[in-house]
């Protein structure tokens, strides 16, 4: 019955109004950043954002909220000329979530949610055959879904939710 009324959206609603309640609140990190009403915004190496469009890192609360991480902008061009593979893509991508987490303060470990957005849902086996490499402990809430086209041509687009769990400015 209780499912019969509920929707993802509100249960991230709810999970998020639940988690501060268990302390995550108090492992926020300080920092000097772009904040608005504890709203820190960031960039994708955990310095203050400037106004651009999207902000990559936005940390609230006790978590983190990933903008989607796209193959396009990662890499470093050593495969320029090669044809892109799912597996090439989803590595690229998985090494951004990982960085961009690891600047808010976050680990993978600490990540809670994650979308997957596939440009054919034929792609699917093998972003997992990498994806699972990044989870040796087990993976986070995961959901996956084929869309008509991504940003820049990237075969895999990547956004989630982490908690922070060290102050990502010493690094602890």
């Amino acid at each position: 019955m209780f499912f019969d009324r509920s929707t993802r959206r509100s249960f991230a609603a709810r999970l998020a109004a639940f988690l501060p309640g268990l302390g995550f609140a108090g492992m926020a990190p300080v920092r000097a950043a772009q904040t608005t009403g504890g709203v820190q915004k960031l960039d994708g190496d955990g310095k203050p954002a400037g106004k651009g469009f999207i902000t990559p890192l936005i940390i609230h609360n006790g978590l983190i909220y990933i903008a989607g991480q796209g193959a396009h902008s990662r890499g470093n061009k050593s495969d320029a000329g090669k044809t892109p593979t799912i597996e090439m893509h989803t590595q690229m991508v998985m090494d951004g979530v990982k960085a961009v987490v690891e600047a808010g303060g976050g680990t993978m470990d600490s990540i809670l949610q994650l979308t997957v957005y596939l440009a054919k849902l034929d792609y699917y086996d093998g972003m997992n055959s990498v994806f699972k490499t990044y989870f040796p402990n087990g993976g986070p809430a995961r959901t996956t879904v084929a869309v008509a086209g991504l940003p820049g041509d990237s075969l895999v687009e990547i956004n989630c939710i982490a908690a922070v769990v060290r102050d990502a400015k010493k690094g602890a």
